[in-house]
């Protein structure tokens, strides 16, 4: 049999599906007890292990055949007439070469399989919903956790939401799986597509290349998915793009709501989002519907052919108009229900546009009260106090909704001001704070940096500032021991990491950035280093 380029191309496309469950691991990351820098070995051994199962079962299947088909090619086109134990390649030959007991192995470890799959997918999706709750996505109900630590409500809805799918059918689910391999191959684009941006942020060239190879990939799979005549007549059913359009429908209306309950302005920014969203559901729309002619088409030939054989020519002509009836009544339904679905989605679309905008024009008015607040300070041009202030409210609401990305705290403070002042006045002082606060941007160039006091700086270590932020306090320390005994400042200062599991708010980050501070400042002063304390 010669090899049909355009089935494996099929098969290989709608594998992405087979690798749902992969992302537990990101899910379960929170509850790790190894340094996570161990995640790709375990993701490789998962990928290599699953590899050979699929192999040795595959091999497996063609090692034996019944002894009435002379190859087992005839065996394998004769198997949708085959019942029992026969219509199973695998659990035909583990009976070959086994007798009963290769049955009742191979359903054993089928059964395991299950079972772990099962268990597996529940703690990802458990962990999943936990973590959507955290971010009042869905109700934050769902974030709690019991004695043991599980989010039970979690899981409770995670198997109210399963115990129905069984029930619809395996046809459905077959659909339904369709559903769900696009939207597999989605979310691997789309973790492809963030990993590429972080890269870029980042400077890392090589996470930047696989990023988007990953990104190109899935864009492939997913053009391959969804436009039919590609290399096969289609790779999913018609019902499956009807099914696709109502999930994309019901995904519009639901993050409608998120968005009227996100106070703190996550979601909804990029408009390139909404468009491509609605083009998406505008596309599957009319795939569906030109299947959905096809197939009004295809069937009415076929009644007209079976009708040919069977009546006389005298009623040919009443039948022929009575097709022709159908057609444009088939026609005209799924042209209706396209038109429900596309203008649904564009006024969602157009309402949430309205919202954002109403809440654009709330935030304008609110910065615009802020502007009239002195938030720099005139005489470094730095931040002020009143912005150090400001940014903590926000900080704090943020660590308080678990919002708050990784970021740190830099507490600086200059030596020998007091001194400066005393001896040469207030205006050298002067020049020495805006002297120090030109040697902070340099160092802090990405991050906010605030003056909070006379000689004392905060600063708000973020991006990629936070990433590099070992590097950079070693150059300021540096800098500061180079400085002892010339007329460039000498600045003290300690830095404390935010810890989600520790701290309820920015005081307890300050506090402990402002304690290494000062035994920096006691360090520096052994060295010769004059201080104002």
């Amino acid at each position: 049999m010669p090899c049909n380029t355009a089935q494996i191309a099929a098969i290989s496309c709608k594998s992405t599906g087979a690798f749902i469950g992969f992302e537990g691991i990101s899910n379960g990351a929170a509850e790790f007890s190894f340094k996570r820098s161990k995640v790709l070995r375990i993701l490789v051994i998962a990928v290599i292990t699953t590899f050979l199962l699929y192999v040795f079962v595959t091999l497996l299947s063609v090692m034996a055949y019944p002894p009435e088909y002379s190859s087992w090619l005839d065996y394998i086109r004769d198997l949708p007439n085959l019942s029992g134990i026969e219509g199973l390649p695998a659990f035909y030959a583990a009976r070959h070469f086994l007798g009963n007991a290769g049955v009742g192995i191979l359903m054993a470890a089928l059964l395991s399989l299950v079972l772990s799959s099962l268990i597996g997918l529940i703690f990802i999706i458990s962990r999943l919903f936990y973590s959507l709750a955290l971010d009042r996505i869905i109700p934050r109900t769902f974030s709690n956790l019991n004695e043991k630590g599980i989010p039970s409500r979690a899981v409770m809805l995670v198997a109210a939401i399963s115990i129905i799918v069984p029930f619809v059918g395996r046809t459905a689910i077959g659909w339904i799986v369709d559903v769900t391999t696009f939207g597999a191959t989605f979310v691997y684009g789309y973790a492809s597509a963030s990993a590429m941006r972080l890269a870029k942020t980042d400077g890392k060239k090589h996470e930047f290349i696989t990023g988007l190879l990953g990104l190109i990939i899935m864009i492939g799979f997913a053009l391959y998915l969804l436009v039919p005549n590609i290399l096969v007549k289609s790779t999913m059913a018609m019902e499956s793009y009807f099914l696709f359009a109502i999930w994309a429908l019901l995904g519009f209306v639901y993050f409608t709501v998120v968005l009227k309950k996100d106070k703190l302005q996550r979601f909804g920014k990029s408009t390139i989002v909404w468009i491509s969203l609605l083009s998406l559901i505008l596309f599957v729309s009319l795939v569906w519907m030109s299947q959905a002619n096809m197939k009004a088409t295809e069937n009415a030939m076929e009644n007209v052919r079976t009708h040919y054989a069977e009546c006389g020519k005298e009623e040919h002509s009443e039948f022929i108009e009575q097709e022709k009836v159908e057609i444009r009544n088939q026609f005209g339904t799924s042209i209706l229900i396209v038109v429900a679905f596309v203008g649904a989605a564009l006024a969602i679309l157009l309402n949430n546009y309205a919202l954002m905008t109403k809440r654009k024009s709330e935030i304008e008015r609110e910065l615009g009260v802020v502007k009239d607040k002195a938030v720099t300070d005139p005489l470094t041009g730095l931040k002020n106090k009143s912005a150090f202030t400001s940014f903590e409210s926000e900080m704090n609401k943020r660590i308080k909704s678990g919002t708050a990305p990784s970021f740190a705290l830099v507490v600086c403070d200059v030596n020998g001001l007091k001194l400066i002042n005393d001896t040469l006045g207030h205006k050298v002082g002067d020049e020495y704070i805006r002297y120090t606060a030109d040697c902070l941007r340099v160092l802090f160039g990405k991050s906010p940096i605030f003056r909070i006091g006379g000689d004392e700086f905060a600063v708000h270590l973020c991006g990629s500032d936070y990433n590099d932020r070992h590097t950079i306090m070693e150059k300021l320390n540096k800098r500061a021991v180079n400085n002892i005994g010339t007329d460039e400042p000498v600045i003290s200062a300690g830095m404390s990491d935010y810890d989600p599991e520790k701290d309820t708010d920015i005081h307890s980050i300050f506090e402990r950035a402002d304690s290494l501070m000062y035994e920096r400042k006691k360090e520096l002063g052994m060295m010769g280093s004059v201080t104002r304390r």
